[in-house]
C-alpha cells in the first residue's frame, strides 16, 4: 500500500474497529473510557484549527464546554427541552460567547491572548459556581437521557455512536474545511497578517472565525457531555481542563487533526492508568499520577516535539496536492487599464519615524504598461516608500492616488481589491504549506465559497479553478515543476518567484516588486525579465526596487531615484545613468561614471 494510501486509510480503519467495541462485548469501562475520550477529542480538534492551524493559543476551551453543558443541563432539568433545543442553544451560547470575546481578543498580539482566555475561564469557573440557578458549586443533576425519537440512550454503550459520529463529522469537516479557500488563509494566519493583507483578505475576521468554530465543538463537547455524565458541576470546566484540552492537542500533533484524536486517547489512558497502577504500589491515593504524568509528557515532547501523530506523518509524508486538470474551467480575468492610464500618482508624499525623515515629499507617476524602477542606495527609504503605497503604513503627510481616487489611508487589503499587487523585501510565505497552496492564497479574492459550502464539500468547481491559476501562473514563472513540494524547501529565489506567481494570481493592474531578481541565477533573471516584459505588453503596470543595475537598466521604462529618503532623479535610465547625483549617490564620486 502507498504511504499516502495509507494515511488516508489507517485512522478510518482505527475508528472502524473503535466502533466494534459495543457489539463485542467490551467491558462498560472500557466504553465509558471511549466516550470521554470522544468528547475531548471534539475540544482538542477545536484547538488544532485554532492554535495549530491559526496560531492562536488558547486555554480557556473548558469555559466553552461548561457553557455547552449547562446550557443543556438547565433547559434539559428546568424546561424539559429536547435534545435538539438543548444542542442549538449550546451553540447559539457558545458562538455568542466566542463572538464577545473574539472582537475584544483575537487582534491582540503576543501572550495577551492567552491570559484573555485564562482570565475568561477563571470567570466562567466562578460564574457557574455562584450562580443559584446553577446549582453553585454543587451543579445541577438528574439530568434526563439523551432521547432519538422513541429511544432514551441511558447507558454507556447507547450513548457511544452518538459521540463518536459526531467525532467523525467533526473530523470529516475540518478536514474539508483545511483543504478549501478560507481553509487556507486560517492555516496561513500563524505566519503573520501582512502577506495575506496583501491579498485582500481581512485576517481579522478570519481569526475570530477560527475562534468561533473552536468554541462550537467545544460547545457540542459540553452537549455530549451533560448527557453522558447526566449530571454538572462547575469543576470539569476549570482552567486545569483548560490547559489538559492543549496539551491533547499538543501531545497529538497541534497542526494535525487525527492528532486530536491520538492526543485524547493518549492522555485519557495514561492519566487513567497511572491513577491505578500508582495507588495499588504506593498503597495510598493522591495525585502521584500527576506528577509522573508531567514527566512522562515532557520527555515524550522532548522526543516528538511535533506530537505523536506529527512525526507519523512526517515520516510518511505529506499527502500529494492534486494536479490540476488541463480541462479546468480557467477564472475570468477583469479588462487591463488602456495603455497610458495614470494608475499611481504619488504626491509630496512624506514619512517620519519621529525625528527621523524616512521618505520626504516624493512625487511621481506610474502609468498602465510601463515599467518603472524604483532604485538608490542601500537605506535610501525605498522599501518604506513601497510600504506607504501598498497602505503597509500610513503616511506622515501628503496623498497618493490610484486608479484615479484617493488612496491615502486605505489598508493594504482594500488596495488588492483594487487590484494592486505585491511581493516583499524579505520572503513572505507559508514553509509547510504546498507551492501551489501558497499561490492559491494570492487568487483568494477571486473566489466566493465560505465555510459552509466548503464543509458540505460544494466547493469543488471553484477549488479546481482556483487550483488551475494557481498552477497557471507558476508555470509562467517558471515554477510548475514544483507545485507539489512544500514552500520552504525552495531556494530563496525561487521562493521570491513563488511571490510573483502569487501577486499575478490577484489580477492585479499594478505590480510591485520589492527586489524580484535578489538570489536568482543569470537565466533566471533573463526569463523573469521576459515575463515582466509581456506583462507589459498586456498593459499591466509595474513598480519595482531592485539592486541589480544590469537587469534594470535593461528593463525599465523610466527610473526613480532615492537618496536619503530623498528623489534626486528621474526619467529614462539613458538618462538616469548619467546623472552627476545619481552616480554621485551610488560611487560616493561627481564622476560621469555611466551605471549599469
Amino acid at each position: 500500500m502507498k504511504p499516502a494510501t495509507l494515511r488516508r486509510a489507517a485512522p478510518w480503519a482505527a475508528l472502524a474497529l473503535l466502533a466494534l467495541l459495543p457489539p463485542l462485548g467490551a467491558p462498560p469501562y472500557w466504553i465509558t473510557l471511549a466516550n470521554y475520550i470522544g468528547v475531548s477529542a471534539l475540544v482538542a480538534l477545536g484547538l488544532v484549527l485554532l492554535t495549530g492551524q491559526a496560531g492562536l493559543t488558547s486555554f480557556g476551551q473548558s469555559a466553552f464546554v461548561g457553557i455547552g453543558a449547562y446550557a443543556t443541563a438547565w433547559l434539559a432539568t428546568t424546561q424539559g427541552s429536547g435534545p435538539l433545543v438543548t444542542l442549538l442553544a449550546s451553540l447559539a451560547l457558545a458562538t455568542a460567547s466566542a463572538l464577545l470575546l473574539g472582537l475584544i481578543t483575537v487582534r491582540l498580539q503576543g501572550h495577551y491572548l492567552p491570559l484573555c482566555t485564562i482570565a475568561w475561564c477563571l470567570s466562567l469557573f466562578y460564574l457557574f459556581g455562584n450562580v443559584e440557578a446553577l446549582g453553585k458549586f454543587d451543579g445541577i443533576t438528574n439530568i434526563p437521557p439523551l432521547r432519538l425519537g422513541p429511544w432514551a440512550l441511558e447507558r454507556g454503550d447507547e450513548i457511544f455512536y452518538v459521540i463518536w459520529g459526531a467525532v467523525a463529522l467533526a473530523v470529516i469537516a475540518l478536514r474539508q474545511l483545511l483543504d478549501s479557500r478560507p481553509g487556507r488563509v486560517i492555516r496561513a494566519l500563524k505566519k503573520g497578517a501582512l502577506m495575506e493583507e496583501s491579498c485582500g483578505i481581512d485576517t481579522a475576521a478570519y481569526k475570530l472565525l477560527a475562534f468561533v468554530i473552536a468554541a462550537q465543538l467545544a460547545g457540542v463537547a459540553g452537549w455530549l457531555y451533560a448527557y453522558l455524565q447526566r449530571a454538572v458541576n462547575p469543576t470539569p470546566f476549570g482552567l486545569g481542563y483548560g490547559i489538559e484540552y492543549l496539551f491533547m492537542a499538543v501531545v497529538g500533533g497541534l497542526t494535525q487533526v487525527w492528532g486530536a484524536l491520538v492526543g485524547a486517547a493518549l492522555l485519557t489512558l495514561v492519566k487513567d492508568g497511572l491513577q491505578r497502577v500508582l495507588s495499588l504500589l504506593l498503597g495510598q491515593t493522591g495525585n502521584f499520577e500527576v506528577i509522573v504524568f508531567g514527566m512522562a509528557m515532557i520527555l515524550l515532547l522532548q522526543r516528538a516535539p511535533e506530537g505523536l501523530w506529527g512525526r507519523v506523518a512526517q515520516r510518511i509524508g505529506r499527502l500529494p496536492v492534486p494536479v490540476p486538470a488541463s480541462n479546468e474551467a480557467p477564472l475570468g480575468l477583469q479588462p487591463q487599464p488602456p495603455q497610458g492610464r495614470r494608475l499611481l500618482e504619488l504626491r509630496a508624499v512624506r514619512k517620519t519615524f519621529g525625528g527621523l525623515v524616512a521618505v520626504n515629499d516624493i512625487g511621481f507617476a506610474v502609468d498602465a504598461g510601463e515599467i518603472v524602477g524604483l532604485i538608490g542606495p542601500n537605506g535610501a527609504g525605498k522599501s518604506t516608500l513601497f510600504n506607504l503605497v501598498s497602505g503597509v503604513l500610513p503616511l506622515t503627510s501628503g496623498e497618493v492616488q490610484f486608479m484615479g481616487q484617493p488612496a491615502t489611508g486605505l489598508a493594504s487589503r482594500q488596495l488588492a481589491r483594487r487590484r494592486l499587487g505585491r511581493t516583499f523585501q524579505h520572503v513572505r510565505l507559508v514553509p509547510d504549506m504546498s507551492v501551489l497552496d501558497n499561490v492559491m492564497i494570492g487568487a483568494h479574492l477571486r473566489g466566493h465559497r465560505g465555510v459552509l459550502a466548503s464543509v458540505l464539500g460544494l466547493n469543488g468547481r471553484e477549488e479546481a479553478a482556483l487550483r488551475r491559476e494557481a498552477a497557471r501562473q507558476l508555470q509562467r514563472v517558471g515554477l510548475g515543476h514544483a507545485l507539489d513540494m512544500d514552500a520552504g524547501a525552495l531556494a530563496l529565489g525561487q521562493q521570491r518567484t513563488l511571490e510573483i506567481a502569487r501577486a499575478l494570481c490577484l489580477d492585479p493592474v499594478l505590480l510591485l516588486l520589492d527586489e524580484p531578481a535578489a538570489g536568482l541565477r543569470r537565466h533566471e533573471k533573463q526569463a523573469l525579465a521576459a515575463l515582466l516584459a509581456q506583462l507589459r505588453s498586456e498593459g499591466l503596470a509595474v513598480l519595482l526596487v531592485e539592486h541589480d543595475m544590469e537587469f534594470v537598466m535593461g528593463l525599465v521604462d523610466r527610473l526613480v531615484v532615492m537618496d536619503f529618503g530623498t528623489l534626486i532623479a528621474q526619467g529614462p535610465p539613458a538618462q538616469v545613468r548619467h546623472d552627476p547625483r545619481v552616480l554621485a549617490a551610488y560611487l560616493g564620486v561627481d564622476d560621469e561614471v555611466p551605471l549599469g
